[in-house]
């Protein structure tokens, strides 16, 4: 087996397996994640497998809701900055010109700033803290690195024998972008999904942790990590369980993307 292989499907393995459990909270949990069901700082047992937290509330079923907060707000923030970055990059890398110098030096600009300082920026723009907020500014503050990834797929690609070809036989500009080179720059594309995502989860927690994140009654890995921080000599049990289904959930996927990279290089 090869390794990019072994790679690939390692990452799907655990990424998979997290994904089914996080899908299995939206819809069912083995307690409500905001009910006291339990006596305080209970360690992990079979009645409770990740223990309770300083309230009696069951961790285990506040990892499944937060966890699916966090996975929502990722694949979101993903969404929303790799589509309005393939777009920018694909029209910015075809045509070129003063609006492609244009857009690239402001894409410049904001690139020099922190992720965070700029997210905290559209938070105070946008108003209070929650998760679609959240989901908003990580969006926005993500679209100009894939901006400047398909911005250099698309610009290679313009003069492309396929391209030329295409040209010739009468295809529109639009059916060029989407049909000919789109589907060509998914081989660059896709492992920068894998990091952006794994980015975002860190960008949450990060926001969490600062106060400028998901606020109760949602509740995400990364405030929940937040939350864990006081309780630790109490019950590391929090720290410990929340924190391993984040380093498991990036884990796997930054597997996913070391493995596309690596198949993309033609590594063995």
């Amino acid at each position: 087996m090869k390794k990019s292989n072994a790679y690939l499907r390692a990452g799907m393995v655990i990424a998979g397996a997290l994904t089914l459990l996080i899908v299995l909270g939206f819809f069912w949990t083995p307690y409500d994640p905001t009910a006291f069901v339990g006596g305080k700082f209970q360690p992990p047992s079979l009645a409770h497998l990740m223990g309770t937290d300083k309230f009696g509330r069951d961790i285990f079923s506040r990892v499944l809701k937060g966890a699916g907060t966090t996975f929502t707000i990722a694949l979101a923030t993903v969404g929303i900055g790799a589509g309005c970055g393939t777009v920018v990059g694909a029209l910015t890398g075809y045509f070129g010109g003063a609006v492609d110098e244009a857009l690239m030096r402001l894409n410049d600009a904001l690139t020099a700033f922190p992720s965070i300082l700029l997210a905290l920026v559209v938070i105070s723009l946008v108003g209070p803290e929650n998760k679609y907020n959240v989901v908003l500014a990580l969006g926005l503050v993500f679209i100009p690195s894939y901006a400047r990834i398909t911005r250099t797929a698309f610009a290679s690609a313009r003069e492309a024998n396929y391209v030329k070809n295409a040209r010739l036989m009468g295809a529109s500009t639009p059916r060029i972008l989407a049909v000919h080179i789109l589907p060509n720059t998914l081989p660059v594309l896709l492992p920068a999904l894998t990091i952006g995502f794994n980015n975002a989860v860190l960008a949450e927690a990060s926001m969490s942790y600062l106060g400028i994140g998901v606020t109760p009654p949602d509740a995400s890995l990364g405030y929940m990590l937040s939350e864990a921080q006081s309780m630790f000599t109490l019950a590391p049990w929090y720290v410990l369980s929340t924190g391993l289904v984040m380093i498991l959930l990036i884990f796997g996927v930054g597997l996913m993307g070391e493995g596309l990279q690596r198949a993309q290089r033609g590594v063995a």
